[in-house]
């Protein structure tokens, strides 16, 4: 039986990758009212914003009884970001381990930004939940998408906005086998084939070579997650 709906509005950070587009089934799934947003910070695989546009429109005509609650979509410029980052993911350079023990994949601030304007956008949307993709299972060791620093940080935009609001992750402890497993359970084979054609995660911004898992270099690691979870689903799904 369908439990009754939340009626809050839940703004979802949608990327246009894997993780964000389960998020945002999930959240249908959910809440009255769905909005995404989206951060253009001049990224290095920004070809993830024409990825979008597309996702939500499949989403809408395979999904009628979502499309209903899929509201509008925002896109903020946070170039700035990009001005001030060093990283693999902001400029052109090899994809390493960084002296930090951290790969210079990561961009420092980035999740407490996007959430931050996420939050001021909600308050003048009225959304009381932000929904984000942050996982520490399987992940490249990317400390603000952990737990607790999203728990902190629920707590700061909830005073500093002086209205509640909840930060939901709904992937935080799931590897990504789970992820796809997450997303048949939400749309079975229909969004699970909308994910591979339609979504992007590469983080060289490859869409040329269509994998069984997707498009993408196929060895960056964004791509070796995606790839290992996709088999690990398969196996999982064949071994019950």
């Amino acid at each position: 039986m369908q439990t009754a709906l939340d009626g809050r509005t839940a703004l979802v950070l949608f990327s246009g990758g894997q993780d964000s587009t389960a998020c945002l089934a999930w959240a249908l799934q959910r809440y009255a009212q769905v909005e995404t947003v989206g951060f253009d910070y001049g990224q290095r695989h920004r070809i993830e914003l024409d990825c979008r546009p597309r996702v939500l429109n499949e989403l809408r005509a395979r999904f009628p009884k979502w499309a209903a609650r899929l509201g509008p979509d925002h896109l903020l410029d946070l170039s700035l970001l990009g001005q001030i980052s060093d990283t693999a993911l902001t400029s052109q350079r090899a994809i390493e381990m960084a002296d930090s023990g951290l790969p210079n994949t990561f961009v420092p601030g980035r999740n407490l930004l996007f959430l931050s304007f996420a939050a001021t956008l909600a308050y003048r949307r009225g959304a009381a939940v932000l929904v984000g993709g942050m996982c520490e299972t399987d992940y490249s060791g990317y400390p603000d998408c952990r737990d607790n620093t999203l728990k902190a940080l629920q707590v700061a935009l909830s005073l500093g906005m002086d209205r509640p609001l909840v930060i939901e992750t709904p992937l935080m402890w799931l590897d990504k086998a789970q992820t796809w497993a997450l997303s048949h359970t939400l749309g079975g084979d229909a969004l699970n084939e909308l994910i591979v054609e339609h979504t992007h995660t590469c983080y060289l911004g490859e869409r040329g070579q269509r994998h069984p898992w997707g498009h993408g270099c196929g060895s960056c690691p964004a791509c070796e997650l995606r790839r290992r979870g996709y088999e690990g689903y398969l196996a999982r799904d064949a071994n019950p």
